[in-house]
């Protein structure tokens, strides 16, 4: 994790070496990502009764590693990357707690992944990620494919006539 603290946005060597403290190198405790969420606290919650929905209340879990990760989410937010742009989306609809809490999970699972498997890498997406996968004119030209794979042949669209 020496070189994958310096990767991943908002962790400084100082809150590497806390989340190390907390959930320890080996990573085959946990089978799965899901598994170090859910040890942190992290994992999203719903209390239902009847059609009614509510939200949960704040799960158990190490808290110590849960406010390192808030400080690595707090940070990360402040970044041009992938991670900062998350943030900034989730705050604008749902609140800066709930963003906070997203981009920490967010990076809990990157962390799992890097010190379950020595050989991966933390590549960013870039802070144009999500611009670029709803950007209109490339929904466009995905469907038109999708329209020609399905009937067989190509086809031409022509703009309506005013």
């Amino acid at each position: 994790m020496q070189g994958a603290g310096a990767e991943i946005p908002g962790i400084s060597p100082d809150l590497a070496r806390a989340i190390i403290a907390e959930t320890g190198l080996d990573m085959s405790r946990f089978p799965t990502a899901a598994h170090l969420v859910s040890r942190a606290g992290l994992c999203p919650s719903a209390r239902q009764s009847g059609p009614r929905t509510r939200a949960g209340k704040k799960g158990q879990g190490d808290t110590w590693l849960r406010g390192s990760l808030g400080q690595a989410a707090t940070g990360a937010a402040r970044t041009q990357t992938f991670l900062g742009e998350r943030y900034w989306r989730i705050a604008r609809r749902r609140g800066k707690a709930k963003a906070q809490v997203a981009v920490a999970r967010s990076i809990l699972v990157i962390i799992w992944h890097l010190l379950a498997d020595p050989a991966a890498r933390f590549t960013d997406l870039g802070h144009g990620y999500y611009q670029a996968r709803t950007d209109t004119d490339r929904r466009i030209k995905n469907h038109i494919r999708q329209i020609e794979a399905l009937l067989g042949h190509p086809i031409t669209i022509t703009s309506k006539a005013a």
